[in-house]
């Protein structure tokens, strides 16, 4: 199984989102050779099956890994991912992206996982006014020059371990994966809206996660 890279490794910052979102087409496939392989798994072609379990693998298991911080667990889950798409593979029908389909039946998964650990999640529905603590709210994806500087990535990997669940998979998904809030939005059964607030109070949250965390040639 793949290791999984740190989230400055996968994205150098926060994007601006100054306008419509702009990212993959959400009715097709990423492109045609995977349009052609995943219409031949859909008619259980076992070969194609396996081309696409090659393709998105280390996406899928880098989520994994980032939302249970456990290699082991993440393994599984990824297995599990997987196993689930067998059975389901043949239901997708191009209403979003395979990528952002799939992405979401991990994400379940996950969920289910966390569930049943008895862990608390935030709420995909809670509301988009800041907490009283948080201050003013600025203009969402504004660049966070905390967030994209030369920071600590072992500082920045801890914080965002503790990010409440819902905010660290948003996080994930926008800031290292890279989706856009629409795609983000579909995975989630949540408004665009609602991604945008979640990963504000993420950013906050690392914000101060990071400010709190001396680095070495800080301390006295």
């Amino acid at each position: 199984m793949p290791n999984s890279s740190s989230p400055t490794q996968a994205r150098s910052g926060p994007r601006p989102n100054g306008g419509p979102e702009q990212g993959r087409t959400a009715s097709k496939p990423a492109n045609p050779a995977e349009a052609e392989v995943l219409t031949r798994a859909q008619a259980g072609d076992h070969e194609a099956f396996a081309q696409l379990y090659s393709l998105h693998k280390r996406r899928i298991y880098s989520l994994c890994l980032r939302m249970v911080s456990n290699v082991a667990e993440a393994e599984d889950l990824t297995q599990e991912a997987f196993l689930q798409l067998h059975r389901k593979i043949a239901t997708f029908r191009g209403d979003s992206a395979f990528s952002t389909w799939l992405h979401r039946l991990a994400i379940n998964v996950v969920l289910m996982q966390l569930r049943k650990k008895g862990l608390a999640l935030i709420s995909l529905d809670e509301a988009m006014d800041p907490a009283p603590d948080e201050g003013p709210i600025r203009s969402f994806g504004a660049p966070d020059l905390t967030l994209s500087g030369a920071i600590d990535r072992l500082a920045l990997e801890r914080a965002v371990t503790d990010l409440p669940t819902g905010y660290r998979l948003i996080f994930i998904l926008h800031d290292v994966e890279g989706f856009e809030h629409n795609e983000i939005a579909s995975m989630l059964d949540c408004s665009i809206g609602n991604s945008k607030s979640q990963l504000h109070k993420a950013r906050l949250k690392l914000r101060d996660a990071l400010r709190s965390q001396k680095r070495p040639e800080e301390q006295p």
